[in-house]
């Protein structure tokens, strides 16, 4: 699954766990680039890997290198270990996707495996 720190992030790595223990699965856990936030993202990470162990899911981060985001998942998505790529997604304006590209976009077009897209609860569910 692919992580930044941001609520869409957080609701991309509960699914991932989930989607893991049902799959009976491990989860490796790509972090971002140390310039996009990776020191809020490590203890992030650190507490999903403790959370993914307590739901009997082995959790690892999948360093990146320095690669993009997109081109680091849709990689991993051509191995044949995976089975999944998770990630969180949010809402954009037409604008926004027409001048700022989206990772999310390219992962779901480019993947060599089935993508789940996840959103951040807007509001509590009843």
């Amino acid at each position: 699954m692919g992580y930044v720190s941001s609520q869409e992030g957080r609701a991309a790595l509960s699914a991932a766990i989930r989607e893991a223990a049902l799959r009976k699965t491990d989860l490796q856990i790509m972090g971002p680039l140390a310039s996009e936030g990776a020191a809020e993202a490590e203890s992030d990470i650190r507490a999903a890997i403790t959370a993914a162990g307590a739901a009997g899911v082995p959790a690892s981060l999948r360093p990146n290198d320095g690669t993009d985001a997109a081109d680091l998942m849709i990689d991993a998505s051509y191995e044949e270990e995976v089975e999944l790529i998770v990630i969180g997604v949010r809402r954009r304006s037409p604008v926004g996707k027409l001048f700022l590209g989206s990772t999310a976009q390219r992962v779901i077009l480019e993947a060599g495996c089935p993508v789940t897209a996840v959103k951040a609860d807007l509001l509590p569910r009843p």
